[in-house]
């Protein structure tokens, strides 16, 4: 079976347990089709560079997946479909990180940077 990392863009307006629910969707149609999610990882709301559909934000989530390469096609033929979902990507990788991906190293960076200018003021 083949490894695959598959990010997608969801819309500003989503709560998270919307965008929850899609992911939990994109998991279902995985298994569904003989695959495996290994990680799921929600990076949460963040800016774009660019406006896409009129929306200048949107909830990011990231799927590590083991399965067969037709699930692929039907994984981004579900994304097309729901309007919930502005973008995706998904690409072939020798294998998954171990631990957490390097944005949410980032927003652990980012957190802690906080904190410490908050225990300063």
């Amino acid at each position: 079976m083949a490894l695959y990392e598959h990010v997608f863009l969801a819309r500003q307006d989503l709560s998270q347990a919307q965008v929850d629910a899609l992911a939990a969707s994109a998991t279902e149609t995985v298994e569904k089709m003989g695959g495996k999610v290994v990680k799921t990882e929600t990076w949460g709301l963040k800016s774009l560079a660019y406006k896409i559909d009129r929306n200048r934000k949107a909830h990011f989530v990231m799927l590590n997946i083991d399965g067969p390469g037709d699930l692929v096609a039907e994984l981004e033929r579900q994304n097309n479909i729901n309007e919930d979902v502005i973008r995706w990507l998904t690409i072939s990788v020798e294998n998954h990180e171990d631990g957490p991906s390097a944005m949410m190293r980032k927003n652990d960076r980012e957190r802690k940077r906080r904190e410490s200018r908050e225990d300063r003021d």
